[in-house]
Protein backbone atom coordinates (compact mmCIF):
# COMPACT_ATOMS: atom_id res chain seq x y z
CA UNK A 1 0.00 0.00 0.00
CA UNK A 2 1.49 3.38 -0.94
CA UNK A 3 0.92 6.45 1.38
CA UNK A 4 2.93 8.70 -1.27
CA UNK A 5 0.67 11.55 -2.21
CA UNK A 6 2.85 13.62 -4.70
CA UNK A 7 5.09 16.61 -4.46
CA UNK A 8 4.50 20.17 -3.43
CA UNK A 9 6.52 23.75 -3.57
CA UNK A 10 7.94 24.17 -0.30
CA UNK A 11 7.68 28.25 -1.44
CA UNK A 12 4.10 28.91 -3.30
CA UNK A 13 2.25 25.34 -2.50
CA UNK A 14 1.92 24.46 -6.23
CA UNK A 15 1.28 20.39 -6.49
CA UNK A 16 3.12 17.97 -8.26
CA UNK A 17 2.82 14.18 -9.00
CA UNK A 18 5.32 11.94 -7.56
CA UNK A 19 7.79 12.26 -10.64
CA UNK A 20 11.66 13.47 -11.18
CA UNK A 21 10.49 16.88 -10.89
CA UNK A 22 12.50 18.56 -8.13
CA UNK A 23 12.10 22.26 -8.60
CA UNK A 24 8.88 24.52 -8.82
CA UNK A 25 7.93 25.57 -12.24
CA UNK A 26 5.87 28.61 -11.05
CA UNK A 27 8.79 29.88 -8.49
CA UNK A 28 11.21 27.95 -9.28
CA UNK A 29 11.30 26.61 -5.37
CA UNK A 30 12.37 23.18 -4.00
CA UNK A 31 9.56 20.40 -3.76
CA UNK A 32 9.43 17.92 -1.09
CA UNK A 33 7.30 14.74 -0.42
CA UNK A 34 3.41 15.19 0.59
CA UNK A 35 1.68 11.64 2.22
CA UNK A 36 -1.81 10.87 3.49
CA UNK A 37 -1.40 10.85 7.11
CA UNK A 38 -5.01 9.98 7.89
CA UNK A 39 -4.30 6.26 6.01
CA UNK A 40 -1.12 6.62 7.53
CA UNK A 41 -2.17 7.02 10.94
CA UNK A 42 -4.97 3.95 10.60
CA UNK A 43 -2.15 1.82 9.59
CA UNK A 44 0.47 2.25 11.91
CA UNK A 45 1.32 2.78 14.89
CA UNK A 46 4.13 2.85 17.64
CA UNK A 47 3.84 -0.42 18.71
CA UNK A 48 3.79 -1.97 15.77
CA UNK A 49 6.79 -0.16 14.56
CA UNK A 50 8.51 -1.18 17.29
CA UNK A 51 8.12 -4.62 16.68
CA UNK A 52 10.20 -4.30 13.42
CA UNK A 53 13.58 -4.42 12.17
CA UNK A 54 16.13 -2.12 13.79
CA UNK A 55 16.70 -0.74 10.17
CA UNK A 56 15.47 3.15 8.97
CA UNK A 57 12.64 1.11 7.20
CA UNK A 58 11.00 0.49 9.93
CA UNK A 59 9.40 4.22 9.34
CA UNK A 60 8.59 2.97 5.55
CA UNK A 61 5.10 4.61 5.42
CA UNK A 62 6.85 7.68 6.48
CA UNK A 63 9.21 7.59 3.48
CA UNK A 64 8.45 8.11 -0.12
CA UNK A 65 9.32 4.49 -1.34
CA UNK A 66 6.13 2.36 -3.35
CA UNK A 67 7.48 -0.35 -3.85
CA UNK A 68 10.40 -2.83 -1.51
CA UNK A 69 13.71 -0.87 -0.84
CA UNK A 70 16.98 -2.32 -2.66
CA UNK A 71 19.16 -1.08 0.02
CA UNK A 72 19.66 0.39 3.48
CA UNK A 73 18.51 -2.89 5.38
CA UNK A 74 21.18 -2.36 7.92
CA UNK A 75 21.74 1.45 7.93
CA UNK A 76 19.70 3.44 10.63
CA UNK A 77 18.82 3.20 13.76
CA UNK A 78 22.15 4.27 15.54
CA UNK A 79 22.81 4.48 19.37
CA UNK A 80 21.03 6.88 21.13
CA UNK A 81 24.36 7.11 23.84
CA UNK A 82 23.26 8.03 27.25
CA UNK A 83 26.38 10.26 28.11
CA UNK A 84 27.19 9.55 31.66
CA UNK A 85 31.01 10.83 32.40
CA UNK A 86 31.08 14.12 29.55
CA UNK A 87 27.45 14.96 31.54
CA UNK A 88 29.05 15.66 34.59
CA UNK A 89 31.83 17.33 32.74
CA UNK A 90 29.94 19.72 31.58
CA UNK A 91 27.10 19.85 33.91
CA UNK A 92 23.97 18.88 32.37
CA UNK A 93 21.57 16.39 33.84
CA UNK A 94 20.31 14.54 31.00
CA UNK A 95 22.46 14.40 27.62
CA UNK A 96 22.62 11.51 24.91
CA UNK A 97 24.49 11.61 21.88
CA UNK A 98 23.02 10.72 18.67
CA UNK A 99 26.14 8.62 17.18
CA UNK A 100 26.08 8.00 13.69
CA UNK A 101 29.75 7.34 13.73
CA UNK A 102 28.69 3.70 13.48
CA UNK A 103 25.86 4.10 11.01
CA UNK A 104 26.32 1.51 8.20
CA UNK A 105 27.62 0.97 5.72
CA UNK A 106 29.96 4.13 5.36
CA UNK A 107 29.70 5.61 8.98
CA UNK A 108 27.56 8.98 8.47
CA UNK A 109 24.24 9.75 8.93
CA UNK A 110 24.37 10.04 4.84
CA UNK A 111 23.73 6.26 5.41
CA UNK A 112 19.92 7.58 5.53
CA UNK A 113 19.45 9.66 2.67
CA UNK A 114 21.01 7.41 0.17
CA UNK A 115 18.70 4.30 0.03
CA UNK A 116 15.92 6.52 0.15
CA UNK A 117 16.80 8.14 -2.79
CA UNK A 118 18.16 5.16 -4.59
CA UNK A 119 15.37 3.22 -3.67
CA UNK A 120 13.15 6.37 -5.45
CA UNK A 121 15.55 6.87 -8.14
CA UNK A 122 15.00 3.18 -9.37
CA UNK A 123 11.31 3.39 -9.10
CA UNK A 124 11.66 6.26 -11.28
CA UNK A 125 13.62 4.34 -13.83
CA UNK A 126 17.22 6.12 -13.17
CA UNK A 127 19.85 3.46 -13.87
CA UNK A 128 22.76 5.49 -13.04
CA UNK A 129 23.46 7.34 -9.78
CA UNK A 130 25.71 10.01 -8.73
CA UNK A 131 25.86 13.07 -6.40
CA UNK A 132 28.40 16.18 -5.26
CA UNK A 133 29.97 15.17 -2.46
CA UNK A 134 32.97 16.62 0.17
CA UNK A 135 33.14 13.74 1.38
CA UNK A 136 30.41 11.48 3.36
CA UNK A 137 28.02 11.70 0.73
CA UNK A 138 30.18 10.15 -1.76
CA UNK A 139 31.27 7.15 0.55
CA UNK A 140 27.56 6.35 1.07
CA UNK A 141 26.15 6.67 -2.58
CA UNK A 142 29.34 4.48 -3.59
CA UNK A 143 28.80 1.88 -1.04
CA UNK A 144 24.81 1.46 -1.31
CA UNK A 145 25.41 1.58 -5.40
CA UNK A 146 27.85 -1.15 -5.01
CA UNK A 147 25.39 -3.10 -2.78
CA UNK A 148 22.40 -2.44 -5.07
CA UNK A 149 24.42 -2.67 -8.02
CA UNK A 150 23.80 0.21 -9.95
CA UNK A 151 26.78 2.11 -11.85
CA UNK A 152 28.17 5.28 -9.89
CA UNK A 153 29.60 8.19 -10.48
CA UNK A 154 31.17 10.78 -8.02
CA UNK A 155 32.56 14.16 -8.04
CA UNK A 156 34.57 15.98 -5.51
CA UNK A 157 36.06 19.14 -4.93
CA UNK A 158 40.00 17.93 -5.37
CA UNK A 159 41.18 19.00 -1.96
CA UNK A 160 38.74 16.23 -0.06
CA UNK A 161 40.21 14.24 2.65
CA UNK A 162 42.12 11.60 1.57
CA UNK A 163 40.82 9.14 3.53
CA UNK A 164 37.02 9.90 2.73
CA UNK A 165 37.78 9.50 -0.67
CA UNK A 166 39.69 6.19 0.29
CA UNK A 167 36.52 4.52 1.23
CA UNK A 168 34.60 5.89 -1.84
CA UNK A 169 37.33 4.63 -4.19
CA UNK A 170 37.24 0.93 -2.61
CA UNK A 171 33.57 0.29 -4.15
CA UNK A 172 35.14 1.35 -7.63
CA UNK A 173 33.08 3.95 -8.70
CA UNK A 174 34.17 6.83 -11.45
CA UNK A 175 35.57 9.59 -9.28
CA UNK A 176 35.71 12.86 -11.11
CA UNK A 177 37.65 15.73 -8.89
CA UNK A 178 36.81 19.11 -10.15
CA UNK A 179 38.74 22.19 -9.21
CA UNK A 180 37.21 24.12 -6.97
CA UNK A 181 34.67 23.95 -3.31
CA UNK A 182 31.35 21.91 -3.32
CA UNK A 183 29.22 25.11 -4.61
CA UNK A 184 31.52 24.94 -8.19
CA UNK A 185 30.74 21.21 -7.82
CA UNK A 186 27.10 21.50 -7.50
CA UNK A 187 26.24 23.66 -10.09
CA UNK A 188 27.86 21.06 -12.34
CA UNK A 189 25.99 18.28 -11.32
CA UNK A 190 23.15 19.82 -11.74
CA UNK A 191 24.33 20.30 -15.51
CA UNK A 192 25.38 16.79 -16.20
CA UNK A 193 21.71 15.30 -14.61
CA UNK A 194 20.08 17.16 -17.05
CA UNK A 195 22.25 16.44 -19.73
CA UNK A 196 23.11 12.26 -19.20
CA UNK A 197 19.90 11.22 -17.12
CA UNK A 198 21.59 10.65 -14.27
CA UNK A 199 19.91 10.52 -10.65
CA UNK A 200 22.23 12.57 -8.50
CA UNK A 201 20.75 12.33 -4.99
CA UNK A 202 21.18 15.28 -3.58
CA UNK A 203 20.29 17.20 -6.93
CA UNK A 204 17.33 16.15 -9.06
CA UNK A 205 16.88 13.51 -6.48
CA UNK A 206 16.75 15.53 -3.60
CA UNK A 207 12.80 16.10 -2.73
CA UNK A 208 13.26 12.35 -2.31
CA UNK A 209 16.89 12.13 -0.90
CA UNK A 210 16.14 14.47 2.34
CA UNK A 211 13.37 12.45 3.58
CA UNK A 212 15.86 9.80 4.67
CA UNK A 213 16.82 12.32 7.14
CA UNK A 214 13.57 12.22 8.94
CA UNK A 215 14.66 9.29 10.46
CA UNK A 216 17.06 10.36 12.68
CA UNK A 217 14.18 12.46 14.33
CA UNK A 218 11.42 9.41 14.48
CA UNK A 219 14.87 7.14 15.89
CA UNK A 220 15.47 9.97 18.79
CA UNK A 221 11.65 10.16 19.60
CA UNK A 222 11.47 6.46 19.60
CA UNK A 223 14.49 5.70 21.60
CA UNK A 224 13.45 8.39 24.11
CA UNK A 225 10.21 6.36 25.10
CA UNK A 226 8.33 7.84 22.45
CA UNK A 227 8.87 11.46 23.65
CA UNK A 228 10.86 14.39 22.38
CA UNK A 229 14.20 16.12 23.96
CA UNK A 230 13.98 19.61 25.05
CA UNK A 231 16.83 20.51 22.82
CA UNK A 232 18.59 19.25 19.90
CA UNK A 233 21.80 20.27 18.30
CA UNK A 234 22.36 19.59 14.96
CA UNK A 235 25.31 20.50 12.33
CA UNK A 236 24.36 22.11 9.33
CA UNK A 237 26.00 22.15 5.91
CA UNK A 238 23.21 22.20 2.95
CA UNK A 239 20.59 22.39 5.17
CA UNK A 240 19.00 18.88 4.25
CA UNK A 241 18.62 17.33 8.09
CA UNK A 242 17.93 20.11 10.35
CA UNK A 243 14.13 21.12 9.06
CA UNK A 244 13.64 17.19 7.78
CA UNK A 245 14.29 16.21 11.60
CA UNK A 246 12.71 18.91 12.60
CA UNK A 247 9.47 17.64 10.71
CA UNK A 248 9.51 14.41 11.78
CA UNK A 249 8.77 15.57 15.25
CA UNK A 250 5.90 17.31 14.07
CA UNK A 251 4.96 14.47 12.07
CA UNK A 252 4.81 12.15 14.95
CA UNK A 253 3.35 15.19 17.35
CA UNK A 254 0.56 15.60 14.49
CA UNK A 255 -0.24 11.58 14.36
CA UNK A 256 -0.65 11.55 18.65
CA UNK A 257 2.53 9.57 19.26
CA UNK A 258 4.84 11.98 21.07
CA UNK A 259 4.11 15.25 23.05
CA UNK A 260 5.99 18.34 23.54
CA UNK A 261 8.24 20.78 22.36
CA UNK A 262 11.80 20.29 20.76
CA UNK A 263 14.05 23.71 20.66
CA UNK A 264 16.99 22.89 17.67
CA UNK A 265 19.78 24.26 17.36
CA UNK A 266 22.16 25.03 14.23
CA UNK A 267 25.84 24.47 14.68
CA UNK A 268 28.49 25.44 11.67
CA UNK A 269 32.14 26.13 11.51
CA UNK A 270 33.24 29.57 11.96
CA UNK A 271 34.97 29.55 8.72
CA UNK A 272 32.17 28.65 6.74
CA UNK A 273 28.71 29.86 8.85
CA UNK A 274 26.16 31.68 6.77
CA UNK A 275 23.33 30.28 8.29
CA UNK A 276 24.44 31.09 12.39
CA UNK A 277 25.49 34.57 10.61
CA UNK A 278 21.80 35.11 9.69
CA UNK A 279 20.72 34.03 12.27
CA UNK A 280 22.82 36.37 14.32
CA UNK A 281 22.30 39.29 12.20
CA UNK A 282 18.44 38.51 12.73
CA UNK A 283 18.22 38.05 8.51
CA UNK A 284 15.67 36.62 6.40
CA UNK A 285 18.23 35.86 3.67
CA UNK A 286 21.37 33.61 3.70
CA UNK A 287 24.70 35.64 2.46
CA UNK A 288 27.01 33.23 0.97
CA UNK A 289 30.39 32.50 1.83
CA UNK A 290 33.88 31.44 0.76
CA UNK A 291 34.20 27.98 2.94
CA UNK A 292 37.95 28.58 5.22
CA UNK A 293 37.87 25.66 7.53
CA UNK A 294 38.60 21.98 8.24
CA UNK A 295 35.14 21.43 8.98
CA UNK A 296 35.34 20.69 5.34
CA UNK A 297 31.96 17.76 5.31
CA UNK A 298 29.79 20.63 6.61
CA UNK A 299 32.19 23.70 3.99
CA UNK A 300 28.96 24.29 1.90
CA UNK A 301 28.74 28.34 1.45
CA UNK A 302 25.87 28.44 -0.37
CA UNK A 303 23.35 25.92 1.58
CA UNK A 304 20.64 24.82 -0.61
CA UNK A 305 17.84 24.72 2.16
CA UNK A 306 19.47 27.16 4.26
CA UNK A 307 16.39 29.64 4.53
CA UNK A 308 14.47 26.12 5.79
CA UNK A 309 16.78 26.32 8.43
CA UNK A 310 16.26 29.62 9.58
CA UNK A 311 12.30 28.99 9.91
CA UNK A 312 12.63 25.88 11.86
CA UNK A 313 15.18 27.06 13.94
CA UNK A 314 13.07 30.31 14.86
CA UNK A 315 9.98 28.45 14.80
CA UNK A 316 11.17 26.01 17.12
CA UNK A 317 12.89 29.19 19.67
CA UNK A 318 16.21 27.36 19.30
CA UNK A 319 19.43 29.54 18.17
CA UNK A 320 22.59 29.11 16.71
CA UNK A 321 26.30 28.67 17.41
CA UNK A 322 29.82 28.60 15.18
CA UNK A 323 33.02 27.35 16.33
CA UNK A 324 36.78 28.05 15.51
CA UNK A 325 39.11 25.15 14.19
CA UNK A 326 40.58 25.00 16.98
CA UNK A 327 37.41 24.86 19.40
CA UNK A 328 36.47 21.95 17.20
CA UNK A 329 39.86 19.80 17.59
CA UNK A 330 39.56 20.43 21.09
CA UNK A 331 35.86 19.24 20.99
CA UNK A 332 36.82 16.42 19.31
CA UNK A 333 39.03 14.86 21.74
CA UNK A 334 37.20 15.59 24.66
CA UNK A 335 34.09 13.43 23.00
CA UNK A 336 36.59 10.40 22.87
CA UNK A 337 38.01 11.55 26.16
CA UNK A 338 34.89 11.30 28.03
CA UNK A 339 32.58 8.45 25.92
CA UNK A 340 35.23 6.88 23.64
CA UNK A 341 33.41 8.04 20.46
CA UNK A 342 35.91 9.46 17.67
CA UNK A 343 33.88 11.87 15.63
CA UNK A 344 35.05 14.09 12.64
CA UNK A 345 35.14 17.71 12.19
CA UNK A 346 31.60 18.18 12.27
CA UNK A 347 30.62 16.32 15.02
CA UNK A 348 33.38 18.17 17.07
CA UNK A 349 31.72 21.57 15.83
CA UNK A 350 28.27 20.37 17.26
CA UNK A 351 29.52 19.41 20.70
CA UNK A 352 31.52 22.74 20.66
CA UNK A 353 28.16 24.43 19.66
CA UNK A 354 26.68 22.84 22.41
CA UNK A 355 29.19 23.76 25.20
CA UNK A 356 28.88 27.42 23.91
CA UNK A 357 25.36 27.24 24.01
CA UNK A 358 25.78 25.98 27.45
CA UNK A 359 28.03 28.76 28.78
CA UNK A 360 25.54 31.36 27.14
CA UNK A 361 22.55 29.61 29.28
CA UNK A 362 20.49 29.36 26.02
CA UNK A 363 20.06 25.78 27.26
CA UNK A 364 18.74 24.64 30.55
CA UNK A 365 21.33 22.65 31.83
CA UNK A 366 18.78 20.47 34.01
CA UNK A 367 16.43 19.42 30.98
CA UNK A 368 16.90 16.75 28.13
CA UNK A 369 19.35 17.46 25.42
CA UNK A 370 20.61 15.19 22.34
CA UNK A 371 23.59 16.07 20.22
CA UNK A 372 23.72 14.56 17.16
CA UNK A 373 27.22 13.22 16.27
CA UNK A 374 26.95 13.00 12.07
CA UNK A 375 30.45 11.01 11.29
CA UNK A 376 33.36 9.03 11.82
CA UNK A 377 36.53 10.72 13.05
CA UNK A 378 38.96 7.85 10.81
CA UNK A 379 37.65 9.42 7.92
CA UNK A 380 39.74 12.75 8.82
CA UNK A 381 42.29 12.06 10.77
CA UNK A 382 44.74 14.48 8.65
CA UNK A 383 42.76 17.35 10.39
CA UNK A 384 45.15 16.90 13.46
CA UNK A 385 48.26 18.94 12.74
CA UNK A 386 51.06 16.19 14.17
CA UNK A 387 50.16 12.47 15.15
CA UNK A 388 49.52 11.59 18.69
CA UNK A 389 52.44 10.76 20.61
CA UNK A 390 53.13 7.48 22.82
CA UNK A 391 53.96 7.83 26.12
CA UNK A 392 57.36 5.72 25.92
CA UNK A 393 58.65 3.10 23.39
CA UNK A 394 60.40 0.22 25.64
CA UNK A 395 61.73 -3.27 25.48
CA UNK A 396 60.08 -5.83 26.10
CA UNK A 397 61.23 -6.35 29.29
CA UNK A 398 59.26 -6.56 32.93
CA UNK A 399 62.20 -4.86 34.59
CA UNK A 400 62.62 -2.21 32.36
CA UNK A 401 58.70 -1.58 32.52
CA UNK A 402 58.75 -1.74 36.31
CA UNK A 403 61.85 1.14 36.65
CA UNK A 404 60.36 3.23 33.98
CA UNK A 405 56.92 2.72 35.92
CA UNK A 406 58.03 3.63 39.42
CA UNK A 407 59.98 6.71 38.01
CA UNK A 408 56.29 8.04 36.66
CA UNK A 409 55.17 7.88 40.38
CA UNK A 410 57.82 9.75 41.54
CA UNK A 411 57.36 12.31 39.36
CA UNK A 412 54.98 15.53 40.73
CA UNK A 413 51.14 15.74 39.42
CA UNK A 414 51.21 17.38 36.10
CA UNK A 415 54.74 16.65 35.10
CA UNK A 416 55.44 15.43 31.41
CA UNK A 417 56.01 11.64 31.23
Amino acid sequence: MSYLKGLVCKQCGTRYPADRSFVCLECFGPLEVSYDYAKIQSHLNPKIISQREENLWRYRELLPVTGEPITGFHSGYTPLVRSRRLAEHLGVKELYLKDETVNHPSLSYKDRVVPVALSRGAELGYSVFSCASTGNLANAVAAHCAQAGFPCWLFIPQDIEAAKISGSLICKPKVVALKGNYDDVNRLCAEIGDHYGWGFVNVNLRPYYSEGAKTMGYEIAEQLGWRLPDHLILPTAGGTLLPKVARAFQEFTDLGWVKGKCRIYCAQAEGCAPIVRSLHQDLDYINPEKPRTLAKSIAIGNPADGIYVLQEVRRSGGWGEMATDSEILEAIELLAEKEGIFTEPAGGTTLAATIKLLRQERINPEETIVVAITGNGYKTLDVFESPFEVDVTLRPNLRIFHEWYEGQQALPAGAPA
